[in-house]
């Protein structure tokens, strides 16, 4: 009794591929970044301060702030560099982070000031009673230092910008050989920025506000420093990089790199 029962169901699978084109398998899903790893108590502090814009609080669930500084070693007491700060996001966090044993040098090029044509936004965030450790250096980017030795120097998607027209364009191996020197012996330089198609180089700075990371690492080991890794906490494999990061079906949602790298010790 089960023979023709089979049969029937022979025919009816048959016809359903007769009238259901198969087509190409979909692509599998990119793999994942990397799982989230424990914020340490300083950070889960800053970010969790009150004194924080609300609007700032909201950017953390993709910008992932907490993972970033936890993966660049921000401790307190710790001296950092925010260049080129923008609004302040991570100068914020930075303060709150080291705390008042600590200090943040927002570094505002010049070159941006007399473009914009404006007061930087950063001045606000010094002359805030609750950011006393902040201070505001204003100078050219090739001029880049502090008034003391740093533990971290900080630049989150700006990088690509420094090979830019309106920037100069920056020297780029002067500028990596002035944050070489401003670090103390074992610091760290941290660089964030919007991933371009790999072997690009320079090609997608101006048009598309991306860089690949390969010319990246290339130019900041070529100033002395020693690539230690990358948290791909910010990556993201459904990012094509053929479009502007300011493209609305893509805006905030980049594919992005997170290179440290660290002066050696032995270096003065």
């Amino acid at each position: 009794m089960r023979k023709p029962l089979l049969s029937l169901v022979a025919v009816l699978a048959l016809a359903g591929c007769a009238t259901t084109p198969m087509g190409p398998m979909e692509a599998p899903p990119p793999p994942p970044a990397d799982a989230p790893s424990a914020v340490p108590a300083n950070i889960a502090m800053a970010l969790s301060d009150p004194s924080r814009p609300a609007a700032d609080m909201v950017r953390d669930e993709l910008r992932l702030p907490g993972q970033i500084l936890a993966f660049a070693g921000v401790r307190p007491g710790a001296k950092v560099a925010d260049l080129i700060p923008g609004s302040g996001y991570f100068t914020r966090i930075f303060s709150k982070a080291v705390g008042p044993r600590g200090h943040v040098y927002a570094y505002v090029p010049d070159e941006l000031t007399k473009l914009a044509k404006r007061e930087p936004a950063v001045k606000a965030i010094a002359a805030d009673p609750n950011y006393r450790n902040v201070s505001v250096i204003l100078d050219t980017l090739p001029s880049f230092g502090a008034p003391e030795r740093l533990d971290l120097v900080f630049t989150a998607q700006n990088y690509h910008d420094m090979h830019d027209k309106f920037m100069g364009p920056a020297d780029l191996m002067v500028v990596n050989r002035q944050v070489f020197k401003a670090l103390k012996p074992g610091g760290v330089y941290l660089v964030l920025d919007h991933s371009a198609e790999p072997g690009s180089g320079l090609r997608d700075t101006e048009t598309l506000h991306r860089i690949d990371p390969e010319a990246v690492k290339r130019e900041v080991t070529a100033a002395g420093f020693i690539f230690e890794g990358e948290s791909r906490v910010l990556r993201d494999g459904y990012d094509t990089r053929k479009l502007s990061v300011f493209d609305r079906s893509i805006r905030g949602k980049t594919d992005q790199f997170i290179y440290k790298f660290r002066k050696p010790a032995g270096a003065r």
